[in-house]
């Protein structure tokens, strides 16, 4: 795609759009050339936060809404640094007292004005263009917690297998996955049919997955086959 059409879709500066993507070029992610940007074939790149919470927005608000109902007052939630969950966690910090354990800053200031809400921002290495902390000190803490329900989202899903291209990242999912009693996975249909990096998990250890009707019929079937509930929603 044309540089100068990306920076008008993000409605930043030209020089702002070639400073990410220089960024995502040296992690290769992507390359430039003549203009345009372009992914490695069959890797998929994660952008910047702030290019990602405005996209796909009304279909991240029925995801989120069609889960709503599991977070009950007084549980203990952890959420990760997806923008899938941000409405989700906008939704309660208006309505219910809870305990929430994250690694986004995003997800942390959304509770700024809860005073029931309890909220532990698990510190680490900040990543700036994704508004979150990684590293081995957020792996600690979560190895620390007992949480209810874990929602998270997921930049690729493959054949009923999760990926990440960044390794710090697909750890901490694992790591979410690994202390909640019950984990909800919420990925719009532009997730499925790529692949990344690192695999980190099978989609079955998920005791739901919401989607909505733009995932594609054959991936699908992939995760009813693991007996993972599949709820697909209207958007």
């Amino acid at each position: 795609m044309r540089i100068d059409e990306l920076a008008g879709h993000f409605g930043v500066s030209l020089a702002t759009m070639h400073r990410d993507l220089d960024q995502l070029v040296e992690r290769r992610l992507l390359r430039k050339e003549r203009g345009r940007a372009a992914p490695f074939p069959t890797l998929t790149m994660e952008t910047a936060t702030r290019f990602r919470v405005g996209v796909n927005l009304a279909v991240k608000e029925a995801l989120c809404a069609a889960v709503a109902d599991e977070i009950r007052p007084g549980s203990t939630l952890v959420l990760d640094d997806s923008t899938t969950v941000f409405p989700l966690a906008a939704r309660i910090a208006r309505t219910e007292a809870v305990t929430v354990v994250t690694n986004s800053l995003g997800v942390a200031r959304l509770f700024d004005e809860t005073p029931g809400a309890d909220v532990t921002l698990l510190g680490g290495r900040y990543r700036g263009e994704f508004g979150s902390c990684v590293g081995p000190e957020v792996l600690r803490a979560l190895g620390r917690i007992h949480a209810d329900v874990a929602v998270m989202s997921a930049v690729s899903v493959l054949g009923g297998r999760l990926f990440h291209p960044i390794r710090d990242y697909a750890e901490i999912k694992e790591a979410m996955l690994d202390c909640a009693e019950r984990s909800l996975l919420l990925v719009d249909h532009t997730k499925f049919g790529k692949s990344a990096t690192h695999a980190y998990s099978d989609i079955a250890r998920y005791d739901r997955v919401v989607t909505d009707r733009g995932a594609p019929a054959g991936e699908l079937a992939a995760l009813r086959r693991r007996g993972v509930t599949v709820d697909v929603v209207d958007a």
